[in-house]
């Protein structure tokens, strides 16, 4: 079973976690399906809520025009003109496009984050803050390796 896995049987078995616990998604893979299309680290991460090494992906450095996609099923995730340099090392956006991902609250660490997912897929992203820049004040700190780039 998967750290995703037990901890969604944990929440439900408990009365935690609501919606986000007993949520399904358009996309579903087996375990063995995604551990063919990804690598290992992809697996971890997006499968596992995993964290990649601060300043490993190259999506940090990305610059040009265009659109991140989740690298689990292809879907906009976030524009280009939404990626800020934080100095976390992390690719990060202060927003995500419309319809694109989903939250839950993420209480491991010994305090409460917000966690995102892909809305399709429901693979980990990272995680959103609150000190991020104007327009509005959250930094979606997000998994280089759970993403693609496609230029405009």
């Amino acid at each position: 079973m998967t750290r995703r896995g037990f901890l969604a049987t944990s929440a439900a078995m408990l009365g935690l976690g609501g919606a986000a616990a007993a949520e399904s998604f358009e996309i579903s893979r087996s375990k063995a399906e995604w551990q063919a299309m990804l690598s290992d680290l992809e697996y971890k991460v997006m499968r596992e809520e995993a964290t990649e090494r601060a300043y490993t992906s190259p999506l940090n450095d990305e610059k040009r025009a265009g659109t991140f996609l989740c690298k689990g099923c292809d879907l906009p995730l976030y524009a280009s003109e939404t990626k800020y340099d934080s100095g976390t090392g992390w690719p990060s956006f202060y927003e995500a496009l419309p319809n694109a991902i989903g939250t839950k609250a993420d209480r491991s660490l010994f305090m409460t984050r917000t966690e995102c997912h892909c809305r399709r897929c429901g693979s980990h992203l990272g995680h959103i803050f609150d000190d991020g820049p104007q327009p509005t004040g959250k930094r979606h700190c997000i998994n280089g390796v759970s993403l693609s780039f496609r230029p405009a």
